[in-house]
């Protein structure tokens, strides 16, 4: 068994699909728009084949995403050596995305950096 896909709503389709294409080389299909209820969303594949579907329909709620909520707390991505996460972090941190740890190496063994992404979401950055 294995996930086939991970989504989530967002409230800005097209500036979160080019997030994870320019950061995480994500490939887009075509994207979806149901005309009667007027839901959109995008399938985004990653470089070994892991997909996230980024979703948009009127009238969603947008709470605070606070970093030590319940449920679903992040997103990760190997990117299989250290000196690329350290790159990654700096390109985001000077595009204007908040680090809020590392780069460093955590307690269970991790080499990673995590930050807050497109619309508040939580990324971490590991080897």
């Amino acid at each position: 068994m294995r996930i086939e896909h991970i989504a989530m709503y967002v409230n800005d389709l097209e500036k979160t699909k080019e997030f994870f294409v320019k950061y995480f080389n994500a490939t887009s299909n075509k994207g979806y728009h149901n005309q009667t209820t007027d839901f959109r969303s995008y399938f985004l594949t990653f470089d070994d084949g892991a997909r996230l579907e980024i979703m948009n329909k009127p009238q969603m709620m947008d709470d605070e995403k606070g970093i030590n909520r319940t449920g679903y707390i992040h997103i990760a991505f190997s990117l299989g050596s250290k000196s690329t996460v350290d790159e990654l972090t700096e390109r985001l941190k000077d595009d204007g995305y908040e680090v809020i740890s590392g780069p460093r190496t955590t307690g269970d063994g991790y080499y990673e950096s995590c930050i807050v992404g497109i619309e508040g979401n939580q990324i971490e950055i590991t080897v």
